[in-house]
């Protein structure tokens, strides 16, 4: 089995075994929680602005596709927005637990880019033969992971469907707030 399809799978699994380790020694702070949350908010922010453009589309699990190459909104910025949204929902939550600091962002970035390596590379390979040299030039004008300050000039513009992210990243928005609400219970609680 090919590696890079079994992280795609399983890639909103994956989080899990860090989260539940950062609750068990959690150590928050008013400060770390205010600062985590923020990283968190952003993290989400830039996930619904990306899935407003990308569509629930994002949420398939079977393989890497698409029937369009989306080069507008946070895509014109950035090529793997949501991705990049993922690791700030993680890193924020880790910085709002204050586990293990600074071993659990280490491990955090280092699984991240193990992880995201193969499944951005799996979408890759799927976008070139798919989208040819359309897929290359965008390639070339826009970085995977940091953003450029001006968008690239898409070639088709396409309207943001907020209705439509809001009810795709509803499971998304449920473990925020889970998610929080056991740290705080843990932490004023326990």
């Amino acid at each position: 089995m090919d590696v890079r399809r079994l992280f795609f799978r399983f890639r909103s699994y994956t989080p899990i075994p860090l989260i539940v380790l950062a609750l068990i020694f959690a150590r928050p702070s008013w400060w770390s929680f205010g600062a985590g949350l923020g990283m968190m908010l952003f993290g989400e922010v830039l996930r619904f602005w990306g899935v407003a453009f990308a569509g629930s589309a994002t949420r398939t699990t079977g393989q890497a596709g698409g029937d369009r190459l989306i080069t507008d909104g946070p895509f014109g910025y950035v090529r793997n927005p949501l991705y990049l949204g993922n690791f700030f929902l993680s890193f924020g939550y880790l910085v709002m637990t204050w586990a293990w600091m600074p071993w659990m962002l280490v491990v955090l970035t280092g699984f991240f880019g193990l992880q995201y390596g193969f499944i951005v590379h799996l979408e890759e390979e799927y976008l070139s033969k798919r989208f040819g040299s359309e897929y290359d030039h965008y390639r070339r004008s826009v970085r995977r992971w940091i953003p450029r300050l001006f968008p690239y000039p898409a070639s088709q513009k396409s309207l943001p469907r907020w209705g439509k992210a809001l009810r795709s990243e509803r499971n998304t928005l449920q473990a925020i707030v889970a998610v929080t609400a056991l740290l705080v219970v843990r932490w004023h609680v326990l």
